[in-house]
């Protein structure tokens, strides 16, 4: 979106650029192929086109480059294979505007009867964009995507049409026969369940939309910085932006690695410019991202915000992962120069950004990890930073990376000089920055890392109520994990400052796919077994809630995580909070002994203790949908895991 000065005593003038396929007010898109048509019957299924077990390799280390380019080609027009044509479109590389398009010949028999494997849409030519490198991507952008631009820092703007955020009640999942009892399904779950043959439907008109473009563009990427469970994805989308997007979020391969690539392991479909039918089975809007983790595919209808990707990617980890024996965490990570690595688990605005980027340490990521056998890796290749009201005193690395590869989401800039104007929230708050994690001066690469030695659970509590660190046993940690709490400040409207208390399983509720038990259990057990520390750190209130009392200082805050990092904070000496048992130390160097206590900074002893009942009952009532759960044969792991809660 671009932002054009006013001229002296007039309002300023604002542009919002749309692209083409945006539902704009007072513009009308006509899609180039709704394939509306019904074929009838499809009884047959398609093969999957991605392996389910195993990462065979399509290519030979023998064949010659032309071989293996066909053989590629051979790989993506089966990616894009239809329901009802055995094989994909005829795909060429390059793009159609410098290469002249493969002629077909005509076809001269007078009594032609086609069949469903023939079609017009498979005489014609795909043009595939194979993994083109940033500069590539920026040229297509901005040649042929209205609304892209080059800012002052050279970063690429470009708007995500009408969604500017994810849509998780669009989100679906196949409900079959193995994801039945697999996966966490009914209240408080994330997973809102489709049929098959309604992803088919969804599929085919992702493939044929895809298919009926002059050009798509394809990235074979990698999650997973392990060696040894790292997994092959491949994305086909039909904007540069999008592109551009997952080169930076994924895993970036070697040209080696590229030739080598083979079929993937996982494949995302992304139509985002064209609607799914609302008047398909399950759908409830134009919008629908849809996964198939038996045919190892996702599609994406009625959006092009590019998070959808991202987040889509990190469901099926938490999938993949953990029936491999690895734990995935949605969380920072970051390890100091001895080799000690710490996680750091948070809702929004609790500061897990801040805490985790520290010039002393190395950063492993910023968002998603695996934790193995092996140690900790990064899931992603980059980072995917929010820019509200950035600035370069305050977040001085984020601020540097936005430079020529980056790609910025939405946000505002004036039209002559480019520069961005962050704290604009006219398109959206929601602004985002994605960038390549070697961007950030400290980042660790590969990005890997030993057993971690503290898991942080960050928390702003605005009711004012937990002690500013208390050190938690695997019970606890189990408790507050599944629990994922933080609580912020509700709208000021008629004066109102009650804080709201948000609870997010596994610090991540939205892209779990097993139950958080299972995620939680996991933890403990990493844990002990590596030897690792639990610690409840509070960023919010103390001294009173919101309105009455203070937020606790950040410099306190990092002379907390410094201690724990150190392990002085394992030498202190420590008492037991009552209502939720936490232990809490006596001293800290540099923070006064006297916030260490909550009890100590309320004037009110009995607002105090009335606001610590209401938290520790909104805790409780927030368990109940998991108190049922079992894990094996009794409920013994549950009942240890609520007997950790708050006890009143």
């Amino acid at each position: 979106m671009v932002k054009r000065d006013g001229v002296e005593g007039k309002p300023e003038r604002r542009i919002h650029l749309c692209n083409e396929s945006d539902n704009c007010q007072g513009k009308k898109w006509t899609p180039q192929n709704s394939h509306g048509e019904d074929e009838g019957n499809r009884e047959e299924k398609s093969a999957p086109t991605t392996p389910i077990t195993g990462t065979q390799s399509a290519f030979d280390a023998t064949v010659n480059d032309g071989e293996r380019q066909k053989q590629q080609l051979q790989s993506i027009s089966a990616s894009l294979a239809s329901l009802t044509r055995e094989t994909g479109p005829k795909v060429v590389k390059g793009d159609p505007a410098r290469a002249e398009t493969p002629r077909v010949s005509h076809v001269t028999h007078h009594h032609y009867t086609p069949t469903l494997t023939i079609s017009d849409s498979a005489l014609k030519f795909t043009h595939i964009l194979y993994n083109l490198s940033p500069a590539e991507l920026y040229e297509q952008a901005i040649k042929y995507e209205k609304g892209s631009f080059i800012t002052s820092s050279g970063a690429l703007a470009t708007l995500s049409g009408a969604k500017t955020g994810r849509s998780p009640r669009d989100k679906r999942v196949v409900r079959d026969e193995t994801t039945e009892d697999e996966l966490w399904w009914g209240k408080g779950s994330p997973n809102i369940e489709m049929d098959e043959h309604t992803f088919l439907v969804n599929r085919e008109r992702a493939v044929d939309y895809l298919c009926s473009l002059e050009k798509v563009y394809v990235n074979d990427q990698f999650l997973n910085w392990d060696p040894n469970h790292k997994i092959k994805v491949r994305i086909v989308s039909a904007r540069a932006y999008h592109s551009l997007f997952m080169h930076n979020m994924c895993i970036r391969p070697t040209p080696e690695e590229l030739e080598n690539f083979g079929t993937p392991d996982f494949t995302i479909y992304n139509a985002g410019q064209f609607p799914c039918n609302r008047y398909t089975h399950y759908m409830t809007s134009s919008t629908s991202i849809d996964m198939n983790l038996d045919r190892r595919e996702m599609v994406i209808l009625g959006t092009q915000y590019a998070g959808e990707m991202k987040k889509g990617l990190f469901s099926v980890m938490h999938y993949l992962m953990p029936k491999r024996g690895i734990l995935s965490l949605h969380s920072g990570c970051n390890m100091g120069k001895g080799g000690d690595v710490a996680l750091f688990f948070g809702l929004s605005g609790t500061g897990k950004t801040t805490l985790s980027t520290d010039h002393n340490r190395y950063l492993i990521g910023d968002d998603e990890h695996c934790w193995s056998e092996n140690g900790v890796s990064n899931i992603e290749g980059g980072c995917y930073a929010k820019c509200i009201d950035l600035s370069r005193e305050k977040e001085p690395d984020i601020w540097n990376a936005i430079k020529f590869g980056t790609v910025l989401e939405n946000v505002v800039f004036d039209e002559h000089t480019r520069d961005v104007d962050y704290s604009d929230k006219s398109v959206t708050e929601n602004t985002r920055a994605a960038y390549p994690i070697e961007y950030i001066p400290n980042a660790k690469i590969p990005c890997v890392g030993p057993h971690p030695k503290n898991v942080i659970l960050l928390a702003c509590d605005a009711f004012g109520v937990l002690p500013p660190v208390s050190k938690l046993n695997l019970a606890q940690t189990m408790y507050h994990f599944i629990s994922g709490y933080t609580a912020l400040v509700a709208g000021t409207e008629d004066g109102i400052k009650e804080p709201t208390a948000t609870f997010s399983a596994c610090f991540g509720a939205a892209f779990i796919m097993l139950h958080p038990t299972k995620y939680a259990a996991m933890l403990a057990e990493k844990m002990r077994k590596h030897g690792a520390t639990g610690w409840l750190v509070n960023t919010g209130w103390s001294g009173g809630s919101y309105g009455s009392g203070s937020r606790i200082k950040l410099a306190y805050t990092r002379k907390i995580i410094d201690a724990i990092h150190s392990g002085s904070l394992l030498e202190a000496n420590y008492k037991t909070t009552e209502v939720f048992g936490l232990e809490i130390p006596t001293e800290i160097e540099g923070v006064p002994s006297e916030i260490l206590d909550p009890v100590n900074t309320w004037s009110d002893k009995k607002a105090y203790k009335d606001t610590l009942l209401k938290l520790g009952g909104l805790f409780k009532k927030n368990f109940e949908v998991f108190a049922d759960y079992k894990i094996g044969t009794d409920s013994k792991l549950t009942e240890e895991i609520l007997a950790a809660g708050p006890n009143f």
